[in-house]
């Protein structure tokens, strides 16, 4: 992670992917499946992922919440988005807060590249590029 990203979290702490994101990492993931098949993975692979609490999830609106606990007892919010953009086609969106209002330090940014990275890994061969 760059300092630049270190210093922006000085001030920020949400994070969240998109279409539009300048940085190629956050952008919005498409992968090459339905909406249910997507759905079924992208959930079984988030509740093994250790250190992320799944709280919520609601497949009619393809939402999965997640909790995370630092080291130094600060919550972070995970939102996990799935849509369908297509009969077998389907895009997955992160977007990660912390509660309060300091910055994190970059850790919403670390929160989405492990959750992505972890994503990849089960369904690297559905993915496609935007």
């Amino acid at each position: 992670m760059s300092i630049k990203r270190t210093l922006i979290g000085i001030f920020r702490s949400q994070e969240g992917t998109s279409d539009r994101a300048k940085m190629p990492e956050m952008k919005t993931r498409y992968y090459q499946l339905s909406k249910d098949k997507i759905w079924e993975e992208v959930s079984s692979t988030l509740k093994k992922i250790p250190g992320y609490k799944v709280l919520h999830e609601v497949q009619s609106v393809g939402e999965i919440t997640l909790e995370k606990k630092t080291a130094l007892g600060r919550t972070m919010d995970i939102t996990v988005s799935i849509v369908s953009t297509g009969p077998l086609r389907s895009a997955v969106d992160i977007y990660s807060a912390t509660r309060g209002s300091m910055g994190d330090l970059g850790s919403n940014y670390r929160n989405i590249l492990n959750l992505f990275a972890a994503l990849d890994k089960k369904l690297g061969a559905y993915k496609v590029s935007s």
